[in-house]
Formats: structure tokens, sequence, C-alpha cells
């Protein structure tokens, strides 16, 4: 059996165990001009995560808490300078770029621990409802914004959640038989964000241990797949792509040959392949572990942090920053409870004892 964490030690735990990776990830991550700040972006992305634990959802409430717990803060960071609330309101906005980073280090660092095996990882999109009413199509065309819309979201669609005006991330988790769901990459923006638009650039950041790579209908895509399958060089990857083929209009019949239909052929070859493959019996099993890790993965998420019904904030930027952290935490709480013994991604008790 497991062991568990006291309380009053769980909380300072967690942040030794996030800084080392935070760290890295403002080391990698590009910044822009100007003199460096004098509280570093890592500390910054370290106190919004532990009132992300502490699932604080105002920045007001946030900021109270932290002003709060200072001096333990401080003493958990090494830290003596404190940001006043405006600094901690803009930074918070651009806190998302040291989590995108360090989403990626962690699920590195999970590998390397020995937590998952990434031969086999799943792709999702999942859409979050925003803050305040929807901002319909016919009052946008007709350019009045309601009271209370927020403006930087957007209408999306999905099969299990129909239309919804909000935002959505969309997560790589591990789905290889007998290993933990743990999410290795992530990304957030609004909801009418397509998937052939976020997910190459995850692909030169999958890891090298990657085989298969299951994605639904939406992600259908020539060039995605041929993206996963083979290198800059036209080189096999050594990865397949499984994904449901999404249909084609193609039954207008053409009167004379097109030449890009010569050009276009060893894709529509690859594409068949990858069709036959999905197909098979052995493919099918494979693709059934998208019902198994990365969809189930969603509404862990959400529930442990309070996402299944509206997101936290207003605001593209408040909402990415809110979402790839709480990513993150979730990805600290699996990693700190493989620590206490327990291999499995049973993690609420830890925020419950938080």
């Amino acid at each position: 059996m497991g062991k568990r964490a006291k309380t009053d030690k769980l909380l300072p735990e967690l942040v030794k165990l996030a800084i080392p990776l935070l760290q890295r990830a403002e080391r990698e991550t590009a910044r822009g001009r100007g003199a460096k700040p004098v509280i570093p972006d890592w500390v910054m992305a370290a106190m919004i995560m532990i009132v992300l634990l502490k699932k604080k959802k105002s920045k007001a409430a946030q900021f109270r808490y932290l002003c709060e717990r200072r001096r333990d803060i401080a003493q958990w960071l090494d830290c003596s300078q404190f940001p006043a609330r405006a600094s901690y309101y803009r930074r918070y906005r651009r806190a998302h770029l040291i989590y995108t980073t360090a989403i990626r280090l962690q699920g590195e660092q999970a590998i390397q621990e020995g937590i998952v095996d990434p031969e086999v990882v799943a792709g999702d999109k999942s859409l979050i409802q925003a803050q305040g009413q929807p901002w319909h199509v016919h009052l946008r065309c007709a350019g009045k914004v309601p009271a209370g819309v927020d403006t930087q979201a957007a209408w999306g669609y999905s099969e299990h959640d129909g239309w919804v005006y909000g935002f959505a991330y969309e997560v790589v988790v591990t789905a290889t038989p007998g290993t933990v769901v743990f999410p290795l990459l992530a990304s957030f923006a609004s909801a009418n964000t397509s998937e052939a638009r976020t997910f190459p650039d995850k692909v030169p950041l999958l890891p090298q241990g990657t085989k298969k790579v299951l994605l639904d209908s939406g992600y259908d895509s020539n060039y995605l797949g041929e993206l996963i399958e083979f290198d800059e060089h036209g080189m096999p990857t050594g990865r397949r792509m499984l994904c449901p083929p999404n249909p084609r209009n193609n039954k207008r019949s053409k009167t004379k040959p097109c030449h890009a239909d010569a050009s276009r052929a060893p894709s529509r070859k690859l594409r068949t392949k990858r069709i036959e493959h999905y197909q098979s019996k052995k493919g099918r099993h494979l693709y059934a572990r998208r019902s198994k890790t990365v969809e189930p993965f969603n509404q862990w998420f959400k529930s442990l942090f309070e996402l299944d019904g509206r997101v936290w904030h207003r605001g593209l930027d408040n909402n990415r920053t809110q979402v790839l952290g709480a990513i993150f935490a979730y990805q600290l709480l699996v990693r700190y409870n493989h620590r206490c013994g327990n291999h499995n991604g049973r993690i609420r008790w830890i925020l419950d004892a938080l």
C-alpha cells in the first residue's frame, strides 16, 4: 500500500518538485525585449501553480491567498521579492509561456523516471464554456456586443459537447497499455481553432519512443499524416497515425485530367494505407485505447480543477495560463503520487488534502 504525506508538508513538497522544471522552462522560453524582471518568471509560475492547487478561481482571491501565505511562499521559493497586485495581474496573462514548455519537460521527466511509456499516444481537443453569456452570430454580424460577453471566446463544435461558445485545450497523453495516462504536450486556444492548425506544432515535440499516434476524425489530414510518418527529408520516422477517415466530397466527375492529380497520387496512396491500417482488426483494437485514455482524461481533469462548467476567467491569455498551469499541476500530482508508491493516476486524495 502506498504511503501518504503529512498534510502540512504536502504543498511545500509539491513546490519543491516543481521548481527545477519551472527554472529550466524559463531558460528554454524565449523572452521579449527589455530588462529581466526583478521577480523571475519561474517564481511567478510557481506562485500561480500554488493558487491553482488551492483552487482559488479569481485573481483577486489568488493574490489575497498569496499575501496571507507570503512568508511561507518566500521560504519555499527562496525569494525575498513579492509582486504588487498590478504586476501579478499583468504577469499572470503571460505565464502560459512557461507552462507550455514546463508541461513538455515534465512529460520527458516522467518518461525518464519510468512512470509512463510513450510508445502509444493519443491526442484530443476539449471545449470549455466561456464566462458570461454567448455572443450569438446574428449579434456579432450586427456589431452588437451584449453585456457580459467574453469577446475573445469563439464558437466551437464537438460530438461530445455540441456547440460551445468558449475556449479549447488540446492535449497529448500516453495511451500505451499498462501505463498511467499522463499528459505530455498541451496547448490552449479559442474554441474555433482547427486541430489542423494546432497539432502540427506538437509533432516535432513527440517523444522519440512514440510509435503510434491516435487521433479522431477531426485530425484527418494527408498533411498531418505525412508530417507524423515522415521527416523533412522524406524518410520514414517509424511512427503511424491511426485516425478514422473524415469523408471527402469526391463525387464530382471531372471533364478532363488535372495536373494536380499526378502530384497528389503519392499522398492518396499513403492515405489509403492509413485507412486500411485503421480498419484492420489490429488497428481498431489499438484505436480503442483513445476511449480508455484521452477521452476519460478530459473528464478527470475538468472534474479535478472544476472546469466541467465554465473557465475560471475572462480573456484568452488569462484562461490559457489557468488551464495550462492546471495541466502542469496534474502532471506534478501524478509524479508525486508515484513517489508515494501509488503507481496509478488516482490523485484526488492529494488535492483534497491540500
